[in-house]
């Protein structure tokens, strides 16, 4: 079983060979999940790996962002020069990326990132048939039903055992993107997850009418599975791996060593070596822990909802001081060790912002002392410009200093991998412009690409007559209520798309014959996560389903192609697929899907992009292909899941709007399977409609899901699609920013 380490430093990089990791993996410079203040550059890559291979060790490289179609070209070189470093594999969760892999760089092997959301045997298969020879599973997982996905399949699995834990699934999570573009897919989390947000009030005033109490409804405890490591290792499991690039050199130190005693340990001894394991993750500076999903799929201690969930060692509450000629200074009574030197951050309970900064002056009544112990009364000084500091104020110690510190720069052979870089890309040049020609069409396909200003090339969106309703594109409307469907709806959609719940099912038989012939226009959606008895639940209605004449069905994760087998049917992929470039889409043509809708994180200018990167006709020549024949779909109006959790935690209370500290309102919903978090208002792209036609979708959805709207709103919804309604106006989501 092998032991994976994380590392973001080169400091890191050593203190996790010095503690015994069997492998690492590492950010691939700007195309990483993590959004490190400096990537590693690929000279550093090649010098980690050259060193692993010596000793017998194996790097990893995390190329797990979702890829803009105008990073194509970048990601395509990228792509040559680590095929030329030699990496054991590359960690990836862009369809696009995948499918680059596989046609011009076949000799780099692919691992599938946990951000693919893999949960069930169906999942794993579905990637291991794209190429990924290992799949790191979600992290929501029940050690029983890690179990039966290893015993359905021969793919090797990797398990996430220590470190953060997002509430979301990963692949699923929306809020940061919504809050202003800043994609948790893309490396660019903000962390919602880590704020605290106040229940409004039960007569429904926001402001003053909040009340007065707050928590930290989604800040998860930290993952720790020392105890679950005999049930994976007899599972059959091929590694375990520790999160936090981001972290210190001193976490990864010790949390390496906690897992390399667990692992080294003789079977009798394995209790005595827990206990010297969970003293070193205690002194690792991580947040609180929790066995996270291995031991139940409702884990009651996953969050701590009146702890604000930092990582570090909480040294106590600070009370600011009176400024003096030295600067500012605050005071608190110890609850662990510090010194000069240690990285400290100031959490402000009442915003959720924080901030680190290195303790220079450390004072013990009257005296400046070097350190202090546990139970101390102490007075700290505090960075510049915290004369205004008010509030609650926690401390955290985050890091121990320099001298202390277990990583340290290891003597690695940059230079030499440096030279033979710069000889690959004078090698290379002429092949990585050749494939950047032939994914992108010609050069001047390259240089629009790179502009963004130029029309697209290739064939036309289809047809130019508005649709039945009167809108200048095709439209489906999706609803999670029988009742819109057997009632007089004031607008035509020219598809329906029914949520497949055990609500709608419950009136499927109706649906269809109130419908009569135009039941051929219904569509049904699956959800993008299917586990256990959810699972046989769903592929037996989707086989009833097919049996009562429905053919046409939307899915949520790209291994659902799975539930139809050799059925002639029509698919279709949901946004959850994260489709941002051609190349992806290509690939879920190649899957058998008819029409996908994009992702709609995009913006303006990459949502056209990615129209233009699937219809250049580069794309759609070649072997095995789907010719372009997927049409293109975006989600414009609807309020999506911005978090979608396996977690439903006692201290939720569904329905009730909750407020950040920025005065934006959310609720929770309890849904199949989980929860899902929503803004209270839907976005809408709907006075935009003619520019997305002229831009090249085919179609457009209006999703109704959770709106829950009566005969007023539905007259409001068809006054906003005909440009008549003087409603509110609606965020936009990303369309006029810029996606990050």
């Amino acid at each position: 079983m092998e032991l994976l380490a994380p590392v973001g430093t080169l400091e890191n990089f050593q203190a996790a060979m010095d503690a015994g990791a069997d492998a690492v993996y590492v950010g691939a410079p700007g195309f990483n999940a993590r959004n490190l203040a400096r990537d590693l550059g690929l000279e550093e890559v090649g010098a980690m790996i050259r060193h692993c291979h010596d000793r017998g060790k194996k790097l990893y490289v995390a190329a797990n962002s979702l890829i803009l179609e105008s990073e194509i070209p970048r990601a395509i070189e990228t792509l040559a020069l680590l095929e030329s470093l030699g990496p054991d594999a590359l960690i990836v969760q862009d369809l696009g990326l995948i499918r680059l892999v596989r046609e011009y760089f076949p000799a780099l092997p692919l691992h599938a990132s946990t951000l693919m959301v893999a949960h069930n045997a169906d999942a794993v298969r579905m990637l291991a048939s794209l190429g990924c020879r290992r799949v790191v599973l979600a992290r929501e997982l029940t050690i029983k039903e890690i179990a039966a996905v290893a015993a359905a399949v021969d793919t090797p699995l990797e398990v996430f055992v220590q470190g953060a834990m997002c509430f979301s699934y990963s692949g699923l999570c929306l809020f940061s993107s919504y809050l202003g573009g800043k994609s948790g897919l893309r490396g660019r989390c903000v962390q919602p997850c880590r704020r605290r947000y106040n229940w409004q009030s039960r007569d429904g005033k926001g402001g003053g009418g909040k009340t007065a109490g707050g928590s930290y409804l989604f800040s998860m405890n930290d993952l720790s599975g020392l105890e679950a490591v005999p049930a994976l290792r007899r599972i059959g499991v091929a590694a375990l791996k520790i999160e936090g690039r981001l972290r210190s050199a001193h976490y990864v130190s010790h949390v390496v060593r906690a897992y390399r005693l667990l692992l080294d340990s003789a079977e009798g001894d394995f209790e005595q070596a827990v206990e010297g394991a969970k003293v070193l993750i205690d002194r690792a500076m991580g947040r609180k822990v929790s066995p996270g999903f291995f031991l139940s799929p409702q884990p009651k201690e996953a969050i701590s909802p009146y702890h604000s969930g930092n990582t570090g060692l909480h040294l106590g509450r600070l009370k600011i001081l009176a400024p003096d000629e030295a600067g500012v200074f605050g005071s608190l009574a110890l609850k662990g060790p510090v010194g000069l030197g240690d990285r400290l951050r100031l959490h402000f309970e009442s915003s959720g912002e924080r901030q680190a900064f290195s303790l220079k002056r450390l004072m013990l009544r009257n005296q400046e002392v070097e350190e202090a112990e546990a139970g101390t009364p102490v007075r700290i000084l505090l960075p510049e410009g915290s004369e205004k500091l008010s509030g609650r104020i926690e401390l955290y110690k985050v890091d121990v200093r320099q001298e202390k510190a277990e990583g340290r720069a290891p003597d690695l052979a940059v230079a030499p991998v440096k030279r033979d870089l710069g000889k690959s890309r004078n090698r290379l040049g002429p092949h990585i412009q050749s494939i950047q020609a032939r994914v992108l069409g010609t050069e001047e396909a390259v240089q629009t690409l790179q502009g963004g200003n130029s029309p697209g090339r290739g064939r036309k969106s289809g047809p130019q007559k508005k649709s039945g309703s009167g809108l200048p594109v095709e439209w489906w409307l999706k609803t999670d209520q029988p009742g819109m469907i057997l009632g007089r709806l004031p607008f035509a959609p020219d598809r329906l798309l029914l949520t497949l719940d055990k609500n709608m099912l419950g009136q499927a038989g109706r649906i269809r014959q109130y419908l009569g012939a135009q039941a051929r226009n219904v569509i049904w959606a699956l959800p993008p996560v299917l586990l256990g008895a959810e699972f046989q639940r769903l592929r037996s209605s989707v086989h009833s389903l097919m049996r009562s004449g429905f053919k046409s069905f939307q899915i949520g994760h790209l291994s659902q192609t799975a539930f139809f087998g050799k059925e002639r049917v029509h698919l279709y992929g949901d946004y959850t697929l994260n489709l941002m470039n051609g190349q992806a889409v290509e690939l879920a043509g190649i899957a058998g899907l008819e029409a996908v809708q994009l992702s709609i994180e995009l913006d303006q200018q990459s949502l056209q992009d990615c129209v233009k990167g699937y219809r250049r006709p580069g794309i759609e020549d070649g072997k095995g292909t789907s010719g372009g024949r997927v049409r293109l779909g975006l989600m414009v109006y609807g309020a999506p899941a911005l978090f979608t959790a396996r977690l439903a935690a006692d201290h939720f209370q569904y329905g009730r709007i909750f407020i950040s500290p920025k005065e934006e309102p959310f609720v929770i919903r309890k849904k199949e399977g989980g929860t899902q978090t929503f803004a209270t208002r839907p976005f809408s792209l709907l006075p935009h409609l003619q520019d997305l036609k002229e831009m090249g979708l085919q179609y457009v959805v209006i999703d109704t899901t959770g709106l829950a709207l009566d005969k007023k709103g539905l007259q409001e919804l068809a006054d906003r699609m005909s440009a008549k309604g003087r409603g509110p106006r609606l965020s936009a989501f990303n369309y006029f920013g810029k996606l990050e």
